[in-house]
């Protein structure tokens, strides 16, 4: 068989079958790369800071389509509404997120049973490695920069006990704090007062959390053509390899000894086929 292959034409065909293969499998690879796509391109759009209260409405249900989106707003914090969600990374440390509430100057006021006189909104001011490095949020009036974020879903039967939360739910919150609230939370990035920036203590960090990824769609279809490319690239070598076979056969066939019957040896006829007089 190893002999049939090293044959010249069946060497030459060797290198056209693997070029014939690589080829197949760059095209499954750019059919897999298209079979994995961005739903929706990240917008320029949601780094341009917009007022709050022109972006979001309390009571109603939070678009997709502000998440991510830059706001400010201003009001003032209450330092008795504030606590520590558990279990934030930072620089691949485990630590916490000092979530304050803030009350928004000029939100619509909520009716109804158990609304409040004023608008509020989570905000998530910073990271602590240690509950105890947890500062209480600046008086007064502020100037809050921010990414607003929707709310998170809070975690079933954990009981992150007094004074913390196992995410930032804004349903969970509004319970906890009794307060009127717009349905997300706000990620500062920035906070002033009087025209100037307020600083963070030294072990408290800014959050800084940049837009989210899109999300990814599977275009099944690609994904199908991204594998019969691979398929069609093994049988490429697979054609070549029943070619040599089979001329490795007809080899095998031609060095067979001939059964005919030698020419020295002359058949005689028995008696039976003999002519009778």
């Amino acid at each position: 068989m190893l002999k049939t292959a090293l044959k010249p034409r069946w060497i030459a065909g060797l290198v056209f079958a693997l070029l014939l293969s690589g080829v197949f499998v760059l095209l499954s690879q750019w059919q897999f790369g298209r079979s994995t796509q961005s739903e929706v391109p990240v917008s320029p759009q949601v780094e341009e800071t917009k007022a709050l209260t022109t972006v979001l409405r309390p009571g109603t249900y939070f678009p997709g389509a502000v998440a991510d989106q830059m706001v400010s707003a201003t009001g003032s914090y209450d330092p008795a509404k504030q606590l520590l969600v558990e279990n934030r990374l930072k620089d691949g440390k485990k630590g916490y997120w000092i979530v304050s509430a803030f009350a928004v100057d000029g939100a619509p006021a909520l009716r109804g049973a158990g609304a409040s006189a004023k608008t509020w909104i989570p905000v998530a001011r910073a990271w602590v490695e240690e509950p105890g490095q947890a500062g209480p949020p600046p008086s007064g009036t502020i100037e809050l920069t921010g990414r607003l974020l929707p709310s998170e879903a809070p975690l079933p039967n954990v009981d992150a006990g007094a004074g913390r939360a196992s995410a930032v739910s804004v349903a969970e919150l509004i319970n906890r704090w009794e307060i009127s609230s717009y349905p997300g939370f706000v990620a500062a990035t920035a906070e002033n007062s009087g025209g100037k920036a307020v600083a963070l203590p030294a072990e408290m960090k800014a959050l800084n959390i940049p837009a989210q990824p899109p999300a990814q769609q599977i275009n099944w279809l690609n994904l199908f053509y991204s594998v019969e490319w691979v398929v069609f690239a093994g049988f490429a070598l697979y054609i070549w390899w029943r070619l040599v076979a089979d001329d490795h056969r007809r080899d095998l066939e031609e060095d067979l000894p001939d059964e005919n019957v030698p020419d020295d040896e002359t058949p005689t006829a028995s008696p039976e086929q003999k002519v009778q007089p």
